[in-house]
């Protein structure tokens, strides 16, 4: 299959060229920027960026790259607008003169002319983006080769990179019809890990001999067709930049970790800064060359990027519409590498499908595309997180006291209540005020809050002292039930259904608690309905406190006596206590060096020294129980 080079393809190919696109990407395509008048203007005293700009020296050329008519046209083209011409561009510069007339001095014309410059693209962009239509979810993504076909069956596909910056893709044929004329030149530079390579070359048609050359008779060896690519100028070099196995440079190292101070970071330090000063000393040597070139070719990190542009005296500019990254990936920087990169971007990628598997292809590919989510009819506005409202300075210290007050009486803590509250319940409402729902509290009142927290000296102050409202009903839960946790571990009043009123009382989760609502309503009936709307049981005197201890005390009695029965009766009458003979007799026939069990022999005190009084008592108890046992058996015999 024949390798064609891009910039000198047959001419019957190219007159048979059409763009190649998917039917998608043509229906979704945004329109082309209107034709300009003036076509680009090639060659190496012409400008191809600024239409119908050409000089007549270097220098004249250099003036016209730092203008700022060239530096508005490169990035306008990058954003995909047309460029204009030096009129135009004269014309939109008027138009902004009232934003730029605040700057007086001569000192600050660059910054004012670099603004314009800037305030001009945007606008363009904007303006550019309010007309175009927004591009479907469907649309196919960007690749870096830009495909044509030519009936019947023959695809070629070229880089992009090659066209002109800003350039649509239906104008990508008419680019490629005028690459077919004349000869052009490319700065090629690759720098990493301290290696640096760079070359000068002229990309064009292949050279024909001359009929009269051809005619003559080839006496000798027929010379080899000279190559479409020549390289002009070319210099490699390398510095110790990196340490080996290491990754990274030094300088990103001394960033991320501050400067080593070994002999080999300084070593890699003055290799960087040599071979920064080495590149761009080439650079100057060349410049004359790069100023005529129509692209340049940079492969460079983000650090190693700032060699090439950006200093003072600078012959690359920074916006120079002829930039390119490589768009493949490339490997170590030599001088093998930049001709296999130059092969690269000059020959033609071709392929040969008929039309029919074109088609059935596109299909296959847009398929698989993800298909974009449907939308709603609906026009109501999608719900969003609420936002936090912003309180006063009052709100906030009520907050803070509610808070305190909250935390206060879930701990029990009695004494700081009563203080806090001698200063600050009147502000609050009273003891039956109504907690605030933004508290987070699921209790309606203070008194709620200190029996579900099971805080007795709590329940009774507010009872007693503060006369809290014990018939205040319970909030339910959002779905109209009881909270599972707020039933309590001892109650003397059958459990309410679910979904019915309860009190305080109800949610009193201790005993203890249940027996200060008991005494209150004993003491003080009439205060409220206690054994109605309240819910207690029963009231609870001093009188049946104390029967209530007595019959305890009986109760305990009444279990002791039941254990001295049982031990009497477990013991036969007449019985001698034998010695603990058998305990010893066990311990003279045991492994003195092996494991010793709890409660061993009396000889055994070694054992326990160093314990402490309970761990002795414990000994103590198990050496009683094997001696019993030993006497049980004993007398079994």
């Amino acid at each position: 299959m024949a390798h064609f080079h891009v910039y000198a393809l047959p001419g019957e190919l190219v007159d048979t060229l059409a763009p190649r696109n998917l039917s998608s990407a043509a229906r979704l395509r945004t329109p082309s920027p209107p034709p300009i008048a003036s076509a680009p203007t090639t060659g190496s005293r012409a400008c191809n960026v600024c239409n119908g700009a050409t000089f007549t020296d270097v220098e004249e050329q250099r003036l016209h790259f730092r203008s700022d008519w060239h530096r508005y046209n490169v990035k306008t083209r990058l954003n995909g607008g047309p460029p204009v011409s030096e009129l135009e561009f004269s014309k939109l510069i008027d138009g902004l003169e009232d934003s730029l007339s605040g700057s007086a001095s001569e000192d600050s014309d660059s910054d004012d002319s670099d603004d314009a410059v800037d305030v001009l693209v945007n606008k363009a962009t904007r303006k550019a983006r309010s007309r175009s239509p927004s591009r479907g979810p469907t649309a196919a993504p960007q690749t870096a080769l830009a495909w044509f076909h030519s009936p019947p069956a023959t695809q070629i596909g070229v880089y992009k990179a090659l066209f002109n910056s800003g350039l649509h893709q239906s104008d990508y044929l008419a680019e490629l019809k005028d690459m077919q004329r004349g000869e052009r030149t490319w700065a090629m530079f690759m720098v990493a890990g301290g290696h640096f390579a760079g070359a000068i070359v002229r990309v064009s048609r292949e050279r024909e001999r001359d009929e009269e050359e051809s005619n003559i008779p080839q006496r000798k060896k027929p010379k080899k067709p000279k190559t479409d690519t020549e390289v002009l100028r070319h210099k490699t070099f390398h510095r110790y930049t990196t340490r080996r196995k290491q990754g990274g440079s030094q300088g990103l190292n001394d960033n991320a970790k501050g400067n080593a101070k070994s002999a080999g970071a300084q070593l890699r330090r003055y290799g960087e800064q040599a071979l920064r000063d080495d590149i761009r000393n080439l650079i100057q040597d060349w410049a004359e060359d790069i100023h005529a070139c129509e692209r340049i070719w940079i492969r460079a990190s983000g650090t190693n990027r700032k060699i090439f542009a950006g200093y003072d005296g600078c012959v690359i500019e920074k916006g120079d519409g002829r930039l390119r990254t490589f768009p493949f990936p490339t490997r170590r920087p030599t001088q093998s590498e930049l001709s296999r990169c130059l092969m690269e971007l000059t020959r033609v990628k071709t392929s040969h499908l008929t039309e029919d598997a074109l088609r059935a292809q596109d299909e296959a590919y847009l398929a698989s595309l993800p298909k974009p989510k449907p939308v709603l009819a609906s026009t109501a506005p999608a719900s969003e997180k609420p936002k936090p409202v912003k309180l006063s300075k009052e709100e906030e210290i009520l907050r803070e006291k509610w808070s305190r007050l909250l935390e206060m009486v879930n701990k029990g803590r009695l004494e700081p209540l009563k203080s806090f509250w001698e200063r600050e319940g009147a502000n609050l409402g009273g003891v039956d005020a109504r907690i605030p729902h933004w508290a987070g509290e699921t209790r309606a009142t203070l008194l709620q809050v200190a029996a579900h927290a099971g805080q007795e000296d709590a329940t009774s102050w507010l009872l007693e002292t503060l006369h809290a409202d014990p018939t205040v009903d319970v909030p339910l839960g959002k779905s109209g039930e009881a909270d599972d946790d707020d039933s309590g571990d001892a109650s003397d009043f059958p459990k309410p259904p679910r979904g019915s009123r309860r009190t305080a009382y109800d949610i009193a989760r201790t005993r203890a608690v249940r027996d200060v609502f008991r005494r209150c309503a004993g003491a003080h009936p009439d205060w409220w309905d206690w054994f109605g709307v309240a819910r207690v049981p029963s009231a609870l005197s001093k009188e049946m406190e104390e029967e209530r201890e007595d019959k305890k005390k009986t109760r305990r009695k009444g279990l002791k006596d039941k254990v001295k029965e049982r031990e009497a009766k477990s013991k036969p009458s007449g019985s001698v206590e034998p010695k603990s003979q058998p305990v010893i007799e066990e311990s003279k026939v045991s492994d003195p060096t092996g494991p010793r069990r709890l409660g061993g022999t009396s000889g055994s005190g070694e054992g326990i020294a160093g314990l402490t009084p309970e761990m002795r008592a414990k000994v103590e108890r198990e050496r009683r129980a094997r001696a019993a046992e030993a006497r049980l058996k004993a007398m079994a015999k």
